[in-house]
């Protein structure tokens, strides 16, 4: 069962990349966490976010946001990455989970929160290196960056386009600092490794459908589909953590 929920969690995740710029490490890291573990799910999901975001960073270069924010951003993004790497591997299991899960959840709670509000540019770009060190730590740590780097630029309310040029070029800076830092903690193997391409072939496979449907469909109908989804499976992490020890 955890096998199929994790290919149908990479599959969505592939349609939510296409249809927004973002979503796939979102649905998948949660998923693939409860059919292995949190290091092997971030080792798993590495190359696929670094190759994925490499495509629709050049894809949407153009729409991007001014190169000020971008390196603020982003580079607050690469070392957070790295310190959340270290994490990774002193934390126990069981509390990596209740990461998972909590994070999950605090996008949840954010994300319905406060629908309307909307954060100026200029005061954005401020807090855009420390809001990128947070994403990078919390990535690093859980393979979840969404509750500062989406929820952050959501709040800016920029159009599609700029919205995953920027989040793209965020993901490939991330995933640069992960994967030399997962290999030096010896957390990349041959395996992970042979899982991240699959995994990769199956969130490529998805995303043309999600760029489709990401000109026709509101996102609302993403946000409810990828809330749904992701309550669920932080219900299951608590569950079998909390509950089931």
């Amino acid at each position: 069962m955890s096998l199929v929920l994790a290919i149908l969690a990479l599959l969505l995740g592939g349609v939510m990349k296409g249809a927004t710029g973002a979503g796939a490490p979102v649905i998948a890291a949660p998923a693939l966490t409860m059919l292995f573990n949190v290091q092997t799910a971030v080792a798993i999901l590495v190359v696929p976010n670094l190759l994925g975001n490499i495509w629709q960073a050049w894809s949407f270069r153009k729409d991007a946001l001014p190169l000020r924010f971008l390196v603020l951003f982003a580079g607050g993004g690469f070392i957070g990455a790295v310190l959340g790497t270290w994490l990774l591997v002193v934390l126990a299991p069981e509390t990596l989970s209740l990461l998972v899960a909590f994070a999950v959840i605090i996008y949840i709670v954010l994300r319905l929160g406060k629908p309307g509000w909307v954060l100026p540019q200029s005061r954005a770009t401020g807090l855009s290196a420390p809001v990128g060190l947070l994403g990078g730590l919390l990535q690093g740590a859980t393979g979840i960056s969404a509750p500062a780097s989406i929820t952050f630029l959501n709040a800016m309310r920029l159009p599609r386009p700029a919205f995953i040029g920027t989040i793209a070029i965020f993901f490939v800076a991330i995933s640069t600092a992960q994967l030399p830092a997962l290999w030096t903690v010896g957390l990349i193997s041959s395996q992970t490794l042979g899982f991240g391409l699959l995994a990769l072939v199956l969130i490529l496979v998805a995303m043309p459908l999600g760029n489709w449907l990401g000109k026709r469909l509101p996102s609302r109908v993403f946000d409810l589909v990828l809330l749904t989804l992701l309550g669920l499976i932080a219900l299951k992490i608590l569950i079998e953590v909390l509950v089931l020890g």
